[in-house]
């Protein structure tokens, strides 16, 4: 591997671990434009890239959470059950996708996030749990949509499932990223194998990438017990909202 490549994923890794630890976030949404912008990755290769990452730094995030026993394993099992039928479909729709197309899509999804981060202490949550075939009902869509925006958008699917579990499942913040780490090394393995398939795969840079994130989790969770956690997360959804606007403004090509 080339000392030029090392070098920039290995300080993208650290940035996605840190912002990651810090703010509870998968980290495709500050890997993916990284990514682009400094490794010069097209943004199927991005995404391909960082799903390979986020399966490997999954893991080891999902390992931690279950030795301190916060993962429900059956709501784990039953988003990642449905989550591995939608992966591949999301993977293989984005190779057809043209990129400025493709590039919309991710812009959208960092709006979301945007959003989400910014008014999340405003947003009624749901206090106790449905329970029953009501609670069942909602991992398996939660699987659905998380699995196809996984392998689409080459995040970890974080984004959808933390937010549908708080809100409306009455789990934790901490326990439903830690289901949310667990459900996405099966449906992310399979979003990143077909991505692999399709010459998305950048395999140089994971040697950067995936200790970095490691090593950035480790920092920016010891760095959240320092810094207020709403100032942190009005910073960086402003920071996603700038980022959604860019990437929303992608010109269309002639003839996509």
């Amino acid at each position: 591997m080339t000392r030029s490549l090392l070098a920039p994923s290995l300080l993208i890794g650290l940035a996605t671990g840190m912002f990651g630890g810090l703010l509870g976030l998968g980290g495709g949404v500050i890997m993916i434009p990284l990514m682009v912008a400094v490794l010069g990755f097209t943004q199927h290769q991005a995404h391909g890239t960082s799903l390979v990452a986020l399966v490997f730094t999954g893991l080891s995030g999902a390992i931690s959470y279950a030795v301190s026993g916060s993962v429900d394993w059956k709501a784990a099992l039953l988003i990642a059950t449905t989550a591995v039928l939608t992966a591949r479909l999301g993977a293989r729709y984005s190779a057809g996708v043209p990129e400025w197309k493709l590039k919309r899509f991710f812009g959208v999804f960092l709006l979301v996030v945007g959003i989400l981060l910014i008014v999340k202490p405003y947003i009624p949550h749901v206090v106790n749990r449905p329970g029953g075939i009501l609670e069942i009902l909602l991992f398996l869509v939660t699987g659905l949509a998380s699995g196809f925006l996984s392998g689409l958008l080459g995040v970890g699917g974080g984004g959808i499932m933390v937010p549908i579990m708080v809100f409306l499942l009455g789990f934790t913040q901490v326990g439903a990223q830690g289901v949310s780490l667990l459900a996405m090394v099966p449906s992310g393995s399979v979003g990143a194998f077909t991505h692999w398939q399709l010459g998305n795969v950048q395999g140089q840079a994971l040697w950067g990438l995936i200790p970095g994130i490691v090593a950035g989790s480790v920092l920016g969770s010891w760095v959240a017990h320092l810094v207020p956690d709403q100032e942190l997360r009005i910073i960086f959804g402003v920071v996603q909202l700038l980022m959604a606007y860019h990437y929303l403004r992608t010109p269309r090509r002639n003839g996509d």
